[in-house]
């Protein structure tokens, strides 16, 4: 019988060479066999599933790459998130720890490393974790407080078997949240979270704690998130000497990260919200509350500032008027410099469903392609990676540069929309102005059953209708939510009133139909 290694497994699949070791681990690949170090595939073995169609592995471009829930019992899109001490509990993370310090021990011992946000739960969280880990045999590397993105550069470059972010990210102080990242720093496998699940449930046999030397050891990796510094400081072509810049960090995870780059960038920093008290992180604070730096832009007369969530997974800016500069538009702004450098080599940006109608019109002005996904930034990186994008994002600040980092980072999309400024000699107001946001109206209306109200022929009439009465100067979207039984409306237009009007007449198209219970708003 003949053998391939990993290598050659991996470009003959399209997957990852971590991904495949992992599937040979766990006896997922039938006739692997290790030698020394290195494990060996039959070169007829069949390509083990991966979560992925058909159609996506043959390079279909349309939406729904991967065949996984939206939803789990425990993890969303988002990871394992809500009210600390409640919903998610001490012995939850616990478990989550033993689980996996147990899953990637089973050759050696587990390294798995934990950063975690400002959060007074986050501190509880973090050692519940450290000890379900070494419980089994595994090593926990402790970060302290970092952001997401620091963990997931951290996870991919140091050899870790996966990362853990302890946060909730926009969310208030007494919600909290478990995000599991891969050995990639990419948001962990579908398959991995369900087998978390059932082990937290009960439903998963032999998970055995560790004895005598195998126990497994908690150690201080603050010298993690200064590599992570120093990598960010890296990537920026250009000084930033004499930029006087504002930096809201929401007295959460970049606290002190945002700082030490941009001082080491050589800007004037002005740092707001980075006193972080265990209760204050995101309270009228970071990118759900720019209205406060908004303000402190105008009295004090900075070139720009960028305002951060909890875990500065991503970023908005403000322009020198004090004017907000959105996800869309920080898009825009650097795939167009990208693209005049050659540096956007599919000339594509991923977007979602949601990105306004104006980024679309200003990306056609300038002849950059684009695609749209569904809501959350995981399906844009995954839709990136797929077709080799490296640019998209969403909106409310989730910007990925592939080149530089795997999730969203809002320190690097921060450096990226400076260098633009620098390279240019442009202000960001100016930079912005390309992009004419449209006025946009969404109502979450409640039914009694979604997928038969998309079915309703009267509702989808009304979508045509409205479709067409907007042309080529607006367009409606009706969405089901994830989570709860609520069909999303949205509309954008040239003015407010055909927005509310679009919007209307779909919803007016539900009650008549009998499926409409009522208008959240």
């Amino acid at each position: 019988m003949k053998y391939v290694d990993v290598h050659e497994a991996a470009v003959k699949w399209d997957m990852t060479e971590r991904r495949i070791t992992m599937l040979c681990r766990d006896g997922k690949i039938g006739g692997a066999k290790k030698e020394g170090k290195l494990w060996l595939i039959p070169e007829d073995a069949a390509r083990p599933y991966d979560g992925r169609t058909k159609e996506a592995r043959n390079g279909d471009p349309g939406l729904g790459k991967k065949e996984k829930r939206t939803m789990g019992k425990y993890f969303g899109t988002d990871g394992f998130r809500g009210k600390a001490g409640v919903v998610l509990t001490a012995e939850h993370a616990f478990k989550i720890g033993q689980f996996l310090g147990w899953y990637y021990s089973k050759e050696r011992p587990a390294k798995i490393v934990i950063g975690k946000d400002t959060r007074r739960s986050s501190y509880m969280y973090e050692n519940a974790l450290s000890a379900g880990i070494t419980s089994t045999g595994g090593f926990s590397y402790l970060l302290h407080v970092t952001t997401t993105p620091c963990v997931s550069y951290i996870t991919r470059t140091e050899g870790f078997d996966c990362g853990i972010m302890i946060s909730a990210s926009h969310n208030p102080f007494f919600d909290n949240g478990i995000k599991l990242l891969n050995g990639e720093g990419e948001k962990m496998e579908d398959e991995v979270q369900d087998m978390v699940e059932r082990y937290i449930d009960g439903e998963l046999e032999g998970v055995t704690e560790a004895t005598d030397d195998k126990i497994g050891q908690t150690i201080d990796f603050y010298s993690g998130r200064n590599r992570y510094i120093g990598y960010l400081t890296s990537i920026a072509p250009v000084s930033f000497e004499n930029r006087k810049v504002a930096l809201d960090c929401a007295n959460g995870s970049s606290w002190m990260i945002g700082r030490a780059v941009f001082d080491a960038l050589g800007a004037k920093n002005y740092v707001m919200n980075n006193t972080p008290d265990g209760v204050n992180i995101n309270m009228n604070a970071g990118s759900t509350h720019i209205e406060g730096l908004q303000k402190y832009v105008r009295e004090n007369k900075v070139d720009v500032g960028f305002a951060f969530d909890g875990d500065a997974d991503r970023c908005l800016a403000v322009d020198e008027y004090g004017d907000v500069v959105n996800g869309d538009m920080i898009m825009y702004i650097c795939a167009k410099h990208l693209k005049n450098k050659g540096m956007l080599p599919s000339n594509t940006v991923v977007t979602t469903v949601m990105s306004n109608f104006g980024l679309y019109k200003a990306f056609d002005n300038i002849g950059i392609n684009y695609e749209k996904t569904k809501v959350g930034d995981r399906y844009v990186y995954e839709n990136m990676k797929e077709n080799n994008h490296m640019l998209g994002g969403e909106q409310s600040g989730h910007v990925i540069f592939r080149k530089y980092a795997h999730t969203g980072d809002g320190l690097v999309t921060a450096i990226m929309l400076m260098t633009v400024m620098v390279e240019t000699q442009l202000p960001l107001s100016v930079l912005a102005s390309e992009v004419k946001m449209y006025p946009q109206v969404l109502k979450n209306v409640e039914v009694d059953d979604k997928e038969k109200t998309l079915d309703d022929p009267a509702v989808k009439k009304s979508v045509d209708d409205t479709t067409a009465y907007l042309g080529n100067d607006g367009r409606v979207l009706l969405r089901a939510s994830g989570t709860e039984p609520v069909l999303r409306v949205m509309s954008e237009a040239v003015t407010y009133k055909d927005c509310e009007k679009c919007v209307d007449e779909i919803i007016d198209a539900m009650k008549a139909s009998g499926h409409l219970i009522k208008v959240r708003g």
